[in-house]
């Protein structure tokens, strides 16, 4: 883990890598109301960045455990597509901005895992939206909409 004070350096040096998640179930897709910058206030899709020598693989078993309560394994997950994300602040400040290079896949929840999400500290609620509902509410941010035009 990294400092406040070194993930700050490396936000203000180089892009940030994530693992961004499409978790669906019955044609609805989770979304959280983001509780820190950048995008806080917005609903996002669930995530997270990877740490230096984590494997996706790995990434995957921490941050699905981490936003999403449960453990679902990088094979149950299709590759949807690479984006990148930059914002004009930090989850420090608005002095640097942020710049994520998004790999995202989506993964189809069964009743059981639905049933035992719990999302991260990150959110303070969750939706189930379908694309279209996504697509037209303005409390999406523009970023998790681009996974769905």
């Amino acid at each position: 883990m990294l400092s406040n004070k070194q993930f700050y350096d490396v936000i203000e040096k180089t892009p940030l890598i994530a693992f961004d998640m499409l978790i669906y179930y019955k044609n609805k897709y989770l979304m959280g109301v983001r509780n820190n910058e950048p995008a806080m206030g917005y609903l996002f899709n669930v995530g997270g960045r990877i740490h230096k020598l984590e494997t996706i693989e790995q990434a995957c078993k921490r941050l699905t455990k981490v936003e999403l309560g449960i453990f679902i394994p990088f094979n149950r997950f299709e590759f949807h597509m690479n984006t990148q994300h930059i914002y004009e602040n930090n989850v420090f400040n608005n002095e640097t901005g942020t710049h994520y290079v998004c790999m995202c896949y989506k993964c189809e929840l069964d009743e059981e895992e639905y049933d035992h999400i719990n999302i991260a500290d990150q959110h303070s609620d969750c939706l189930w939206l379908t694309s279209d509902e996504i697509l037209n509410n303005v409390n999406v941010h523009k970023n998790a909409k681009a996974y769905f035009n």
